[in-house]
């Protein structure tokens, strides 16, 4: 009988791996369809209308199927502008996933997704002052990012070092987004981002409230 831990290894969950692959086909199969060789850009259209986060269903619109109003805190994560942008936030998402998957597991990863997702299209729907629809798996994304920071910041802590470079990586992703809404004339949905960053972030202390809290894989017992 062997009941020795298996050391962390830094890889991908499936389920992270799951999430980005779903993304990456719903927003290949639009980009297709919007060619004009296809010319079938409804489809997308249609998925926006039943899928994205519509702040009017919060202020009495009427929703297309019964539970709308709440399917779509959610469902925004999984749609995408275009495919760069799908791109760029997938790339994001796995870059920060390996730290998530040692700390947290799949099934804590798969939940600071969905909880991040929310906390974003919760604060989005509370800061906005727009009824365009938000889509994206941005807010899910900063959820990963305000993990990161929290994991950063309790590390040199436990060591005794400075915490002026998480801070500063903050306080850059502030400024980026600064930026990103100057340059797209406001079409940003930083509300998103805000809530998705406190929540990831509120999660990993929670969950792994000191730097020995993390995920543990047992190896095979013979």
């Amino acid at each position: 009988m062997n009941t020795n831990f298996t050391p962390p290894v830094a890889r991908h969950a499936p389920v992270l791996l799951a999430i980005v692959g779903l993304c990456a086909l719903l927003e290949t199969v639009f980009t297709l369809a919007d060619t004009p060789f296809a010319d079938f850009s409804v489809l997308r259209r249609t998925a926006m209308v039943y899928g994205a986060f519509w702040p009017g269903l919060l202020g009495g619109w009427d929703e297309v199927f019964p539970g709308q109003r709440f399917t779509m805190f959610l469902s925004h994560a999984f749609l995408h502008g275009g495919f760069l942008h799908m791109a760029f936030n997938m790339l994001i998402l796995l870059g920060l996933g390996r730290e998530a998957v040692l700390r947290l597991g799949q099934g804590g990863v798969l939940l600071l997704f969905v909880l991040s997702a929310v906390g974003g299209g919760a604060v989005y729907g509370l800061l906005s002052t727009s009824d365009a629809p938000m889509l994206g798996a941005s807010g899910a994304v900063f959820g990963f990012f305000g993990a990161s920071v929290y994991w950063n910041i309790q590390a040199r802590r436990a060591r005794g070092l400075s915490i002026e470079q998480p801070i500063r990586l903050t306080l850059g992703l502030v400024v980026m987004n600064v930026i990103l809404w100057a340059l797209v004339g406001g079409m940003l949905a930083w509300q998103a981002h805000l809530g998705g960053f406190i929540t990831g972030a509120l999660l990993a202390r929670v969950v792994t409230p000191t730097p020995g809290h993390r995920h543990r894989v047992r190896s095979g017992t013979r």
